[in-house]
């Protein structure tokens, strides 16, 4: 029997139209059914005349984690070589749903606060891997009566490490015939490599941008980002400048707080000086501590509290973000961490005499 063709190809299943001689309005509604209103899969198939041609997923669902405290879910998918990736559903409580998707299994870029970095890489994600993150998501939320509103790339990996892919994927969730996300309600983040944020920006010009700055003293970003050695602050305030030209939203600037590192009004004001005739947007995250980097504290409320009043006294857009999900997964890749570490520990258990 010939090989499933799978949903998220479309040449592939272009062929499979032609071959079973379907009318195009059969292949419309599938993708309607599934990457539109999210049915579940029974449903979607139901009208297909060849359902064991076609392969909905890249993915299954491993595990699933719903907080006890907030609207978060994390989801753990396992690819078809056994792989696990992380995807976060956050239900917010202005009603809005946002998906936080994985572009790679594990990521090289190595960030201290990061324990999905401390695993480092395994392979980059396809396209369609990364795109049955949002139809599992989805599928799951629409049997809540809910639906995505955005769909954020601050999952494992780095995004532009994985550039080809990604793009493929950007693509495919805006294109009018599969999923037609609005481009306006995706936003990839990235560590900060500066040539292919412009490149993105340039390509995709109402995809939204993020840049994970935490510092804005080469010698602490180079401790908390060891990428920052390739990508200078300069080269970074300038590659924003020029995302500013090609966009008209403001790059979204997080800022991790840590005690001690990054937290004081003399960091503020740095950043306020940085950031500068620029159009953006700063974020400041609470840290999820993680057991690799015992080194790292957040910083508590009342510093929080006074660097976003130092940036807003500066004319900066700024806001206070809080952390959801906290008491299922501190941060994202913990759980693919335990996760792989109970595996390997049973597959050595079972190969023993």
């Amino acid at each position: 029997m010939s090989t499933p063709v799978s949903l998220f190809d479309r040449p592939g299943l272009e062929a499979l139209r032609k071959e079973l001689r379907l009318d195009p309005t059969v292949i419309r509604r599938l993708r309607v059914d599934l990457l539109k209103h999210f049915v579940p899969d029974a449903a979607g198939l139901a009208r297909f005349p060849a359902p064991v041609r076609l392969a909905l997923h890249t993915l299954s669902l491993y595990h699933r984690s719903d907080s006890e405290i907030d609207g978060a879910t994390k989801l753990l998918l396992k690819t078809a070589t056994g792989m696990l990736i992380e995807s976060v559903i956050l239900r917010v409580a202005s009603g809005r749903t946002a998906l936080c998707v994985s572009s790679q299994v594990g990521c090289a870029a190595a960030c201290d606060f990061c324990a999905t970095g401390k695993m480092g890489i395994a392979r980059n994600l396809s396209s369609g891997e990364i795109l049955d993150q949002l139809l599992i998501a989805g599928q799951l939320l629409a049997s809540e009566g809910r639906k995505i509103r955005n769909i954020v790339f601050m999952g494992m990996g780095e995004p532009f490490h994985n550039e080809e892919n990604l793009y493929a994927t950007i693509e495919s969730l805006t294109a009018p015939d599969l999923f037609h996300h609005p481009p306006t309600k995706l936003l990839v983040s990235s560590v900060g490599v500066a040539d292919a944020m412009v490149r993105c920006a340039r390509r995709f010009p109402k995809v939204n941008l993020a840049l994970s700055l935490h510092s804005v003293r080469q010698e602490v970003r180079e401790q908390l980002i060891p990428l920052a050695r390739t990508y200078p602050l300069d080269q970074l305030r300038e590659a924003v400048r020029e995302v500013n030209a090609l966009t008209s939203s403001p790059v979204m600037i997080e800022y991790l707080m840590l005690a001690g590192r990054n937290d004081s009004l003399d960091d503020a004001r740095e950043l306020s000086d940085w950031v500068s005739g620029l159009r953006v947007h700063v974020n400041l995250i609470p840290y999820n501590p993680i057991d690799e980097s015992p080194h790292l504290v957040g910083s508590d409320k009342p510093a929080r509290e006074a660097f976003s009043a130092q940036l807003k006294a500066a004319g900066i857009d700024t806001t206070l973000r809080y952390s959801l999900g906290q008491d299922i997964a501190a941060a994202c890749g913990q759980l693919v961490r335990h996760e792989n570490r109970k595996r390997a520990m049973g597959s050595s258990e079972s190969s023993r005499p």
